[in-house]
């Protein structure tokens, strides 16, 4: 009499009124391949002519990749198609091996080909929705980061200085060099191409005016908040992406401890500390390359070059980039923790996260840029 072979994978569907139960025995692994495929092809059917199925997979005696794979696919695949379809076990070790799956399963949804004009809508629609998403998610996160600050605020022990020292250290001391070789750049440019232009109309030496004005208020910041976006920015969003990668964040909160208050608090209060200092260190380039091509092109001195500068700024223009800074500052370093906290468990996933992080950072900074100019106007300030 032959035995009856335990590990055949089979399926036992129990129908009750258009929910469909179907209960999984066997071994669901490669070696297993051909009969999981006929069963897959079986419950797919089943399963589309019920709108939900529960697949239990408690009596399974062995799920390896293969066999998790076709369970997750299959579900994919019917809800996709509208329809509902759970996958439950006793066992914690399907959980983990389904969810790892999921992660993984890089299946490509079939390509909708549009023409002209609903082309265009589809895509402002699918922008519109992405844009509403980043809000919702943003001022979430937004209050997590206020009650994170509050608890450090008040529970002193909570707060590490150590890495706040050592975040400052990689943001200001070691990106000063680059900002202000780059600030006395465009500060070069913007008085040559100032010079030209003035000198048409017999005003060359306003052209101190320009660069003084245009580099305090809106330069300095601006340039400084966009390199920072890209260096520091993406920097947040590697580090915090490789560690949700390596799962360090879930263990953090094993330990008890808050990856919001660990993490991201230090890193923003850094920003914030240090964007001010490195806004000075680029106006004061900016206008220092602003006055060497000023004495070679224009003829201006040095000294007059000074004086000049003196009678026409004031705190208020000074003030107006400085003002501006820490705000700046708290936008990166927001945008740059939520998409290192939305890394998935690839490294395709970190990549898009990090180019999605200083793309968003440059353009949240030319806004805010643009409002503080508007505010400034309207108060005349």
């Amino acid at each position: 009499m032959a035995s009856l072979d335990t590990a055949e994978p089979r399926a036992v569907f129990h129908d009750d009124a258009g929910s469909l139960a179907i209960e999984l025995t066997g071994s669901w692994s490669a070696e297993r391949a051909p009969r999981i495929e006929e069963l897959v092809a079986e419950m797919s059917e089943r399963i589309a002519s019920v709108a939900r199925a529960t697949l239990d997979l408690s009596a399974i005696i062995r799920l390896d990749t293969l066999g998790a794979y076709v369970l997750n696919r299959l579900k994919n695949q019917r809800e996709a198609a509208g329809g509902s379809v759970e996958l439950v076990s006793r066992r914690p070790e399907h959980a983990v091996l389904l969810a790892e799956v999921n992660i993984h399963d890089c299946s490509v949804p079939p390509t909708v080909h549009h023409f002209g004009i609903v082309s265009v809508l589809v895509n402002i629609g699918e922008a519109m929705v992405r844009f509403g998403r980043d809000m919702v998610g943003g001022a979430m996160f937004l209050g997590e980061v206020v009650v994170g600050s509050v608890s450090v605020m008040f529970g002193p022990r909570k707060f590490r200085g150590p890495p706040l020292v050592n975040q400052i250290e990689l943001i200001a001391f070691n990106g000063a060099p680059i900002i202000m070789l780059i600030s006395f750049l465009v500060g070069c440019i913007v008085a040559q191409q100032g010079i030209f232009q003035l000198q048409q109309f017999g005003a060359s030496a306003f052209v101190v005016n320009l660069t003084g004005i245009l580099i305090l208020r809106e330069l300095g910041v601006l340039l400084t908040s966009i390199m920072i976006a890209g260096r520091s920015g993406s920097a947040f969003t590697a580090e915090i992406g490789s560690m949700k990668m390596r799962e360090e964040i879930d263990a953090l909160r094993v330990m008890g401890l808050d990856p919001i208050e660990v993490l991201v608090v230090p890193r923003i209060l850094a920003l914030i500390i240090s964007l001010p200092i490195l806004t000075f260190i680029s106006s004061m380039a900016g206008l220092a390359g602003a006055a060497l091509v000023s004495w070679l092109y224009g003829g201006i001195g040095i000294d007059t070059f000074l004086a000049r500068l003196q009678s026409v700024i004031t705190w208020k223009h000074f003030a107006v980039g400085l003002i501006k800074a820490p705000f700046m500052a708290f936008v990166i370093g927001l945008i740059a923790s939520i998409e290192g906290l939305a890394v998935q468990g690839s490294a395709e996933s970190l990549g898009r996260q990090v180019t999605a992080s200083v793309v968003k950072a440059i353009f949240m900074v030319i806004l805010v840029d643009g409002l503080f100019a508007m505010f400034f106007a309207s108060i005349q300030f």
